[in-house]
């Protein structure tokens, strides 16, 4: 008699090892290599003799520019690093993390990249440097080329399993249920 349960465990546990597969492929973010996209600094950026490097600096991408083949969602923020070689300044991003919404859902992703600053005449790194001073505006659009291709797995998203339970409308909801009829202490 004990077999029976073992057999239901084991039809069980093979049945969850049959769904995991399809939970893991659900959605990602892909970018094929050697894609550029265009991008901006969040805030000004100035390396002089000392500061010669600049590590986590923060990119955020920026749509419909001319020179690019793909573009990232427009809820991205790019890490990347910094430094003065002469009289460019190279970029190299290293992680992103975006937001992809589409109605009330979102969808997040977050992982590593690899690419590196162009400015907009192919060259690489960018020309922002003179006399041992580097500045990049943070309206100074130019292109990161990726080294390979970026394929990133959708997050967890447990803010949305939260959501979902606030609209269903029929009160059963455990973060939103419909209230109960009550007097309205106000009302005379």
């Amino acid at each position: 008699m004990t077999k029976i349960p073992d057999a239901i465990l084991s039809v069980s546990g093979l049945a969850l090892l049959l769904l995991l597969p399809l939970n893991a492929s659900a959605n990602s973010l892909s970018v094929p290599g050697d894609a550029i996209v265009a991008v901006q600094v969040i805030d000004d950026l100035i390396l002089d003799g000392d500061s010669g490097r600049r590590d986590d600096i923060l990119l955020r991408p920026v749509g419909g520019q001319d020179g690019t083949t793909h573009e990232l969602p427009e809820y991205c923020v790019v890490v990347g690093d910094a430094r003065q070689d002469g009289d460019r300044l190279r970029i190299a991003a290293k992680a992103l993390t975006c937001v992809e919404t589409e109605g009330g859902d979102s969808d997040i992703y977050n992982g590593e990249i690899s690419a590196a600053a162009y400015d907009s005449d192919g060259s690489y790194g960018l020309a922002v440097c003179d006399a041992g001073r580097c500045e990049l505006a943070s309206d100074h659009v130019f292109h990161l080329q990726l080294a390979s291709q970026l394929e990133i797995e959708e997050q967890d998203n447990p803010s949305a399993r939260i959501n979902e339970q606030r609209r269903q409308s029929d009160g059963a909801g455990v973060a939103n249920p419909i209230p109960a009829e009550r007097p309205d202490p106000d009302s005379d």
